[in-house]
């Protein structure tokens, strides 16, 4: 499987964070009912505009497999923090809430 993360400015459509074009360490990890998905940045990606537009977030997990449709995992950001730790350089986002669906279920 192949897993490529995509954060973006939910009203523009700018893209911060592409792994698939930009290979970055990151983890999500499940805590209680929220998500909690942390991104090792470099210096190159200007975490103020990401900052910035904190509240107008949008992040996706698209998972390819071999032998079944691309996987899209919509992690809904909503009120939970956006932090950045600047000594590790880690960005960290709390998502409420996720859904999870196959796109091509839903193309024309």
């Amino acid at each position: 499987m192949r897993e490529e993360l995509v954060l973006k400015h939910a009203v523009g459509g700018r893209t911060f964070i592409q792994t698939g074009k930009k290979p970055l360490d990151y983890t999500i990890t499940q805590e209680g009912s929220n998500w909690k998905i942390s991104v090792h940045l470099t210096p190159e990606i200007d975490i103020q505009e990401i900052l910035k537009w904190k509240q107008e977030l949008n992040l996706f997990l698209f998972q390819e497999f071999e032998d079944q449709p691309t996987n899209k995992i919509w992690f809904y950001i909503k009120n939970g923090p956006v932090l950045y730790n600047e000594q590790i350089q880690l960005l960290t986002i709390v998502a409420e809430s996720k859904i999870e669906y196959i796109p091509s279920n839903y193309s024309v």
